[in-house]
């Protein structure tokens, strides 16, 4: 016979609070900051609800476990926003590509290497990618020459993360910026 299906339980994220809290006694912080030491969680439920707050567990680890009487809702607030700001600082590296040919032309090198400088000012780490096509794969030198010169160039505000490497018809080097 199969059983049905039965989903687990929702949890809540944040701390637990009030009714949520089944410990017989915890250490009592009041909404002024007060000590209140050790009280059952009965007396501290009344004290939370005389404030118009909530009783909330700050530190269920410790032994009783530590709660404070403040508004839920304001914690929660204040936590989102905190990771919100957190968000928001927070700069993603991205791998931007730069193609290139064995045999490229000086000025379309010289664009090339503004775009690289660019990125790396931006923060970003780059791929040069260098395709090899038709009877290009028998002179593979052009393509180590022109990467070598390409590290030589950036080396004071790029290091090398992937050195050059050979994949098929395309040969390969990661920077990223000091």
């Amino acid at each position: 016979m199969r059983r049905p299906f039965k989903a687990a339980p929702a949890t809540k994220d944040g701390p637990r609070s009030n009714r949520d809290i089944r410990v017989p006694r915890v250490q009592l912080i009041d909404d002024t900051g007060a000590n209140r030491g050790n009280v059952s969680i009965q007396e501290a439920l009344e004290i939370a609800e005389q404030a118009g707050l909530d009783l909330v567990e700050i530190s269920p680890n410790a032994e009783p476990p530590v709660c404070k009487i403040l508004d839920l809702g304001k914690l929660k607030y204040a936590s989102q926003k905190k990771a919100a700001e957190a968000r928001k600082n927070q700069k993603t590296i991205e791998i931007k590509e730069i193609k290139m040919r064995p045999n490229i032309d000086t000025h379309d090198y010289e664009v090339k290497m503004r775009a690289v400088r660019r990125f790396f000012e931006e923060g970003d780490k780059v791929k040069l990618t260098l395709r090899f096509r038709g009877r290009e794969m028998a002179h593979m030198e052009l393509g180590m020459d022109l990467l070598n010169r390409v590290k030589a160039e950036t080396e004071t505000i790029a290091k090398v993360e992937a050195e050059p490497k050979l994949e098929g018809r395309q040969m390969m080097m990661v920077l990223a910026p000091r």
